[in-house]
């Protein structure tokens, strides 16, 4: 029998998955929020905090964008009714928005990066989205270095202050 749920353990508002790598493995120049065509066990699921969107991407096509590779597991207490845990999902956005996001995927070496997955206040899941380009790996080296940096500089005034 499946595992029973408690209405605690669901997720109202905040966030659900978050991709780390993100910011690492890309430069983010701008950033949008969409919205995400679900379906009834999907939301169920992510309440729960059942997703993973780090190999996620944004794919255009016929005007539209969908989400691809992103995983929201299986409701467990599901009855008849289920979903295909990795299937594209349409992205919700102001038409605006698409045309700018589709022009800038159509320049080489632009990729649309899932950044973080959450509710907002009305309790609508929403996908935050990145626009960029991929770092080499001197660039991730930078990155290293400046966030070490950061992190004996923050040490040294800590104990200067002592």
């Amino acid at each position: 029998m499946a595992k029973k749920t408690t209405k605690s353990a669901y997720i109202s508002t905040g966030q659900v998955a978050y991709n780390r790598r993100a910011f690492f493995d890309y430069e983010i120049t701008a950033r949008y929020t969409a919205g995400l065509e679900l379906t009834g066990t999907e939301v169920k699921s992510l309440r729960l905090g059942h997703a993973n969107i780090n190999d996620a991407y944004g794919i255009a096509r016929n005007g539209e964008l969908f989400i691809s590779n992103m995983s929201i597991a299986e409701y467990v207490n599901r009855g008849y009714e289920t979903h295909i845990e990795k299937r594209e999902r349409k992205l919700l956005l102001k038409k605006k928005e698409i045309i700018e996001i589709t022009n800038e995927l159509n320049r080489k070496g632009s990729t649309l990066v899932a950044v973080s997955l959450f509710f907002n206040d009305k309790g609508r899941a929403k996908l935050e989205l990145g626009l960029g380009r991929g770092k080499r790996e001197f660039d991730k080296r930078e990155t290293i270095k400046e966030r070490d940096w950061n992190r004996d500089k923050q040490r040294i005034l800590s104990h200067a202050n002592h």
